[in-house]
């Protein structure tokens, strides 16, 4: 590994809590202890939830990377430019000295053209008359005159992927690079397109294609740090891959900064914290191991300055019902960001599916006769914009532990659920909380036969 590239630390897309925490701590540690540059990166949206938890704890919101394909930023070299009255023979000079184009550009920043070995043998084409003419007047004239002005341009953050193909058909060497802005950010050459760098990435919290950042088969993936199940992702060559069985991807976290002997700011500590809670319902979820306990109870004492064990545990239980209540305020929240805020896609076989899950205090607070039909209306725009089978909504009520099931599409092969049938498409999930433990592994068996 080169310390000085960034490594991004990123999440699932519709992040959770746990996503949010596990990238930052995770991309902290990297920083601490193997004295990389890890950024701490996000997939998507901040919910409600996290967002009171970076609030409470006043950290700063990873950066948002919706896709890891190399960016035309990513290759472009700034060059100091020259005004466009500035003498061609300071362009000349500044060209035999670096052997790269000179890029003109104007007061504002706007790209006015490059100085190239082409256009200077042009101009001079056109103007050298040895018998009339002093060169040294030739190469006094604003640079400007002796530019190539035709250079295509190219945003910093379009996919140089999405344009290499049309750029193999276009002759020549250097392109302009500018900002939303249309101002100049760096030049780039031919070559650099043809093969660019690739983004480092880290993903934490999950290992499914389908559920990871876009463009992640353009990044070089270097390591993955899991609690699920094992899903379908390649790579060229090994990398360091640990999925374990325990209650949030923040406790694996955890448990690499204590190995380390680091202990991390109050801060950051708080935000595992929080991811580990989110996920295990405050230890009530099945998937909730006695190392979550321990990590909990280790980050509290950190987070909070508890005294001891058991005032870390009064803590973190107080605050860890401010955090669930937190996530389960619907207020203000559209039915489209219901059905997609903690959303995950999976495959069984052929089947394509796709399962959010929110978490209510009472299930009369969304299930009514006019929501569930708007959430019916929602679900079914997701799947046929995701080109789903069919797609569900688990309705989690953190008080009572039980869930419902809204399914839109509901395939045959799910008629054996083993929960109650409220409705069509609607089931009753007494003592289910788990969407990973619970009621995935159900589905998937139903759905492979």
């Amino acid at each position: 590994m080169n310390a000085r590239d960034p490594y991004y630390v990123i999440g699932h897309k519709n992040p959770d809590t746990d996503s949010i925490a596990s990238a930052i701590g995770y991309a902290w540690l990297l920083r601490e202890r193997d004295n990389l540059d890890a950024v701490a990166a996000r997939a998507g949206a901040l919910n409600t939830q996290s967002k009171f938890a970076l609030g409470h704890f006043q950290v700063e919101s990873p950066l948002l990377l919706e896709d890891a394909a190399p960016r035309f930023a990513a290759i472009a070299q700034h060059i100091i430019p020259l005004q466009p009255d500035s003498p061609l023979h300071q362009a000349w000079q500044q060209y035999a000295d670096y052997d790269h184009p000179v890029p003109i550009v104007d007061k504002t920043g706007l790209p006015q053209g490059l100085v190239t070995g082409s256009s200077v043998f042009g101009y001079l084409s056109k103007h050298l008359n040895i018998a009339e003419s002093p060169f040294r007047a030739l190469i006094d004239v604003p640079c400007i005159q002796a530019c190539d002005p035709n250079v295509p341009i190219f945003n910093a953050n379009d996919r140089v992927s999405d344009l290499v193909d049309n750029l193999l058909r276009v002759r020549r060497d250097y392109f302009w690079v500018v900002d939303a802005d249309g101002k100049y950010v760096g030049i780039c050459r031919r070559a650099d397109m043809i093969k660019p760098p690739k983004i480092k990435v880290i993903l934490v919290d999950h290992n499914e294609v389908s559920q990871a950042v876009n463009g992640l088969e353009q990044a070089e993936l270097i390591e993955v740090l899991d609690h699920h199940r094992i899903g379908a992702i390649s790579t060229t060559m090994p990398i360091a891959f640990h999925v374990d069985v325990i209650g949030s991807c923040s406790t694996l976290v955890a448990e690499r900064m204590r190995m380390a002997t680091l202990i991390p700011p109050p801060g950051i500590a708080g935000l595992l914290l929080s991811g580990l809670l989110s996920d295990t319902l405050i230890f009530k979820s099945p998937t909730s191991t006695f190392r979550d306990q321990s990590a909990a109870n280790w980050l509290a004492r950190i987070a909070f300055g508890a005294s001891g064990s058991a005032d870390a545990e009064a803590k973190l239980r107080r605050y860890g019902e401010e955090l669930l209540m937190a996530g389960a305020d619907l207020t203000g929240r559209s039915t489209r960001d219901l059905v997609s805020s903690d959303y995950k896609e999976f495959e069984a076989g052929r089947i394509k599916f796709g399962i959010a899950q929110i978490e209510v205090t009472s299930f009369s607070t969304i299930m009514s006769p006019e929501q569930l039909a708007k959430i019916r209306e929602a679900l079914t725009t997701q799947r046929e914009q995701h080109s789903l089978e069919f797609a569900g909504l688990m309705v989690t009520d953190i008080v009572q532990n039980n869930s419902l099931l809204v399914l839109s599409n509901e395939p045959r092969q799910l008629a054996q659920l083993p929960f109650s049938r409220r409705a069509p498409g609607l089931f009753e999930m007494p003592g289910v909380v788990s969407r990973k433990k619970q009621l995935l592994p159900t589905l998937l068996g139903l759905l492979n036969g």
